[in-house]
C-alpha cells in the first residue's frame, strides 16, 4: 500500500472525528433561552432542560420551578458565567471567587458534590443536567441540616449563598441587598411554577415511551 493511501485511511476517519469532539465540546453549553421571563418559552427551547430538571427533583426533592429560578438568578442561563475579575485602574486581576457555570457552584461544594455523587470525571458546571443535579443535591444538604423546607426557595437560596454555615450564623441578616434577591427569587419561582402548571404536559407527555403511563 503506497503512502497516500495510508494518509487517506488515516484522513477519513479524522473527517468525522473532529466533528464530533466540537458537538461534544460545544453540548456542554447552550445560547441563553430567548425569554428568560416564561419557563414554558424556556422548555420550547431546550426541552431537554425539562428532563434534567425534573430528573433532579426526583432524585433529590427541590421542584423544578424553583431549580430553574435558581440558575435564572446565578447565570442567567449562560453555562460558562463566571465572576467578573477584579480590577486595579486598567489592570484585570484574579476572580472573587471559584463560582462557575449555570450553578455558579464554587470549588469546594462542587469537589464535595463529585465526591458524594460520583462520576466527577464526566460531571461539568456547564452542563445544565450536572448544574440542575447540584443544586438539588445542595438544597437536599441544607434541607436536612438545617431543616429548611425544599419548597421554601427564599430560604433555600440565602443557605446555597450563604453556605449552611452562614445561613445557621443569620450572616444574611446583615446583607439586604442579597434577601432582596432572595424574595426576587421566591417570586420568580412562583411565576414559573405558576406557568409550569399550564404547559407541563406537552413536555412530559412528548416521549413515546410516556404516552399510555403518565399521559392521558
Amino acid at each position: 500500500m503506497g503512502e497516500r493511501s495510508v494518509s487517506m485511511l488515516l484522513v477519513k476517519p479524522l473527517r468525522f472525528l473532529v466533528p464530533l469532539v466540537g458537538a461534544v465540546i460545544s453540548g456542554c453549553t447552550s445560547v441563553p433561552p430567548h425569554s428568560q421571563e416564561s419557563l414554558c418559552a424556556i422548555f420550547d427551547q431546550y426541552p431537554e432542560w425539562y428532563d434534567a430538571a425534573k430528573d433532579s427533583e426526583e432524585r433529590w426533592g427541590t421542584p423544578a420551578h424553583i431549580l430553574m429560578s435558581f440558575v435564572k438568578q446565578e447565570s442567567s442561563f449562560i453555562g460558562n458565567a463566571k465572576p467578573p475579575r477584579n480590577r486595579f485602574l486598567f489592570i484585570p486581576l484574579g476572580r472573587p471567587s471559584s463560582a462557575e457555570g449555570y450553578a455558579q457552584a464554587q470549588d469546594p461544594a462542587w469537589n464535595e458534590y463529585e465526591e458524594e455523587t460520583g462520576g466527577g470525571l464526566f460531571k461539568s458546571r456547564s452542563d445544565m443536567k450536572d448544574a440542575l443535579d447540584f443544586i438539588g443535591w445542595y438544597n437536599h444538604k441544607s434541607n436536612e441540616a438545617l431543616g429548611i423546607s425544599k419548597w421554601d426557595p427564599k430560604r433555600m437560596y440565602l443557605a446555597y449563598h450563604e453556605g449552611r454555615g452562614g445561613y445557621s450564623r443569620g450572616s444574611y441578616n446583615s446583607k439586604p441587598e442579597l434577601i432582596r434577591i432572595a424574595d426576587r427569587i421566591s417570586r420568580q419561582a412562583e411565576d414559573y411554577g405558576a406557568q409550569l402548571r399550564q404547559c407541563e404536559d406537552r413536555f412530559r407527555c412528548r416521549n413515546w415511551y410516556e404516552i399510555g403511563l403518565f399521559c392521558n
